[in-house]
């Protein structure tokens, strides 16, 4: 199991910072602290285990090992980690849910369109 690539992670949000309103990014994005608001990016979205997102979620990938209250929408993989709590609906190509996650909402599988 291969998980998303971090390495070009332009935006950290810090344990002790609470972030309101929509976030608008081109890149990946870390969430060690708290937002409220809508998440919309190009890259791949990390919420940290004491991370909280209050906030649908649009991007390439998630992995998630804290809170999001909201959908997500992956043009990708979403990941939910032992520790990770989501409540909301999920739409992805590839999903991985390890032993322990809490996850209440429905899933939505993604199929490529063939030309």
């Amino acid at each position: 199991m291969s998980s998303p690539k971090f390495k070009n992670v332009h935006t950290m949000i810090g344990p002790d910072a609470n972030i309101k309103g929509p976030i608008k990014l081109d890149q990946s994005i870390i969430i060690y602290g708290k937002v409220f608001g809508d998440i919309s990016t190009g890259g791949s979205i990390r919420v940290a285990k004491d991370g909280i997102v209050n906030g649908n979620i649009k991007c390439s990938n998630v992995v998630l090992g804290g809170t999001i209250i909201g959908d997500i929408q992956s043009e990708g993989s979403v990941t939910l980690k032992k520790t990770s709590r989501l409540k909301g609906d999920i739409s992805y190509r590839k999903l991985h849910i390890e032993d322990g996650a809490k996850f209440e909402g429905q899933c939505d599988l993604t199929l490529d369109s063939e030309s």
